[in-house]
């Protein structure tokens, strides 16, 4: 096939890509040849606006190391990862809603008993944060891993100290027999995403602000269900209708109740006012693999 143009290419290129031998990322070829040939037949780019895209992704990947991946920055502020999110994850009623994994999460975090404080010291306001895990129809899950993460009182992880610290505002708890866990911390603060790079020249040209309402991180995971990785939003914290990612979901705001001085739950005492928060997680159970016969 020769003489290509706007109106035949897009079936010359489908044709070339249509022996991949791999099924999947056939369909894969296919579907992107299509979309990117009408997007740029709708929108119709000069050849210095097609440089300017190539240009904009050349240095959102030079901006990617070991500690930033702007691509993926890019992708949670465009909503393909919640799309992404949300095609993974049709759940059963009654399963605890997903979310974004986002940038901060550390593998293996350190693991702490039931009632720890996992603030490492710093100052804010302390929250006491206890939940329960269990299946879609009620029945507890002992012995569930649930990792946490979360903002500083400034709006900062622990990760994005320019000096080495000892992690803290993150852990590793494990569910006991009922399903239960308990930690304490401290309030969470909602934050701006990095916003130095090109994802912060998309923001400000497209007249967005970079910010995520304050939240904490929850990865829970047991065997024979469904990997959960969501978030829990404080319902009085700003930009919960405009999150730069996407990500906030109803059924996952929820209220960090003020509570005067005086016992908490676990028997701590305490001098000063403090935030409690409770909810209950529950975990879709894993398909059957597949009849390799």
């Amino acid at each position: 096939m020769r003489d290509f143009d706007e109106h035949n290419i897009t079936a010359a290129v489908l044709d070339r890509v249509a022996n991949t031998p791999d099924p999947r990322l056939r369909l894969i070829m296919d579907g992107l040849v299509r979309h990117l040939h009408d997007f740029v037949r709708e929108t119709e780019p000069s050849f210095r606006e097609w440089e300017q895209a190539i240009d904009f992704l050349t240095r959102t990947g030079q901006m990617c190391s070991s500690t930033r991946q702007e691509f993926i920055l890019l992708s949670d502020t465009l909503g393909v990862s919640m799309l992404v999110d949300a095609v993974n994850h049709r759940l059963p009623e009654g399963v605890t809603e997903t979310t974004v994994l986002g940038p901060f999460y550390v593998e293996n975090p350190p693991e702490l008993p039931h009632g720890h404080d996992v603030s490492g010291g710093l100052p804010g306001e302390p929250v006491f944060i206890s939940g329960r895990v269990s299946t879609s129809d009620g029945a507890a899950i002992p012995g569930a891993i649930v990792d946490i993460w979360h903002s500083d009182a400034d709006g900062f992880y622990d990760v994005q100290h320019a000096e080495p610290m000892t992690p803290s505002l993150r852990a590793r708890f494990r569910t006991d027999e009922t399903g239960a866990f308990h930690f304490w911390s401290i309030m969470p603060r909602y934050y701006a995403i990095p916003h130095d790079g090109t994802v912060g020249t998309m923001l400000a040209a497209t007249a967005r602000h970079p910010y995520r309402p304050a939240h904490v991180h929850f990865m829970i995971s047991a065997p024979g269900f469904e990997k959960l990785v969501t978030h829990l939003f404080s319902d009085d914290s700003p930009y919960l209708d405009s999150d730069a990612v996407f990500g906030v979901k109803n059924s996952l705001i929820r209220c960090f109740t003020r509570e005067p001085p005086g016992l908490a739950p676990d028997g701590t005492m305490l001098t000063r006012p403090w935030r409690r928060l409770f909810h209950d997680f529950a975990l879709g159970r894993q398909p059957p693999a597949p009849d390799a016969s």
